[in-house]
């Protein structure tokens, strides 16, 4: 049997139906919003790799010096024969993990991007001859079924990417992600942790306009894809933290007044000078809240990692 098996899961209008109904229901709304998946062209992804390289975001170093100086904990405690990752795009961060389970038998990453799929299980495959790869074109907040493959599975959801969901939302995620799981079975998750303010409006607003650009490349792809034409030049960058609900906000302020046209939705939307569109929220956890979360979805929290400057967290959860 060939190593590698890929199965769709995704119709194959499915990323234009819902990049339809995300900016008909976000730009329709008040305050207006935008999805932050929508971020992730070609164009999105070059743009996020080299944010990761700024000085000033810390969240992907982070995580990779927990993973390279904790990966053999990780594998003690999870004994896993399975290793399933939710958004798993190039993998990269993952080969930790999978040179670290001896008994792994299977990987199972789940994405919406079939390139990304293929070029990691092609490059995990060239140095791991008795890896079983099975990949899930899917998207994951949309329910997954997953192939049989043996236990214990390790469910891994790194990256901090769980900051993105609202709070519903992530009940909502946690809940379905322990659906997936037996008893035994145990979730990976990566988060951010709170703070100093200065540092986190840093990361999300870098001194090279990096992440300035990202943001605004969110008006591109639906321009490019909607016939829309928003002047993505007419928006500035705006980071904030909202010390109450503790998370960074992600905005485009319109510097003037204006009116985009959508002609795939038939749609005129007006903006004010200094009205806001959100783009992305990013939640920075404490542990007891990632607890709290977790046991409200039927998962006990066993381990917690931190890397050495106690900026970003792996937890480890046990399906109960």
């Amino acid at each position: 049997m060939s190593p590698f098996l890929l199965t769709r899961t995704l119709p194959a209008d499915a990323t234009d139906a819902a990049l339809r109904a995300d900016v008909l229901h976000g730009l329709t709304r008040h305050p207006k919003t935008l999805p932050p998946k929508w971020f992730y062209d070609a164009r999105g992804s070059e743009l996020f790799e080299e944010i990761t390289r700024l000085p000033e975001y810390y969240p992907t170093r982070a995580e990779r010096e927990i993973l390279i100086e904790r990966a053999d904990e990780i594998a003690r405690a999870s004994g896993a024969r399975t290793l399933i990752e939710l958004g798993s795009g190039s993998s990269e961060k993952t080969g930790h993990l999978l040179d670290s389970l001896p008994e792994l038998h299977s990987y199972v990453p789940v994405d919406v991007s079939e390139s990304a799929l293929r070029g990691a299980a092609e490059a995990l495959l060239a140095g791991r001859p008795g890896l079983s790869v099975h990949a899930l074109l899917a998207d994951f907040t949309g329910g997954l079924a997953l192939p049989g493959t043996p236990g214990p599975r390790l469910l891994a959801f790194l990256g901090g990417t769980i900051g993105n969901l609202l709070p519903e939302e992530r009940a909502a995620f946690l809940r379905s992600a322990r659906s997936l799981l037996s008893p035994g079975d145990a979730l990976l998750l990566g988060t951010d942790l709170v703070k100093d303010e200065k540092v986190l409006v840093a990361a999300y607003d870098d001194a090279a306009g990096v992440t300035a650009e990202f943001n605004r490349n969110v008006l591109r792809v639906v321009n490019r894809e909607l016939g829309a034409d928003f002047d993505p030049e007419g928006f500035d960058h705006v980071a904030l933290w909202d010390p109450r609900n503790e998370w960074i906000e992600m905005r485009l302020r319109a510097r003037r007044a204006q009116t985009v046209k959508v002609p795939a939705l038939d749609l005129l939307v007006g903006f004010e000078a200094g009205e806001e569109l959100r783009t992305e929220v990013s939640a920075k956890f404490r542990r007891e809240r990632v607890r709290a979360e977790l046991e409200a979805a039927g998962l006990r929290l066993d381990q917690w990692w931190t890397d050495s400057g106690e900026r970003f967290a792996l937890s480890l959860a046990t399906a109960l």
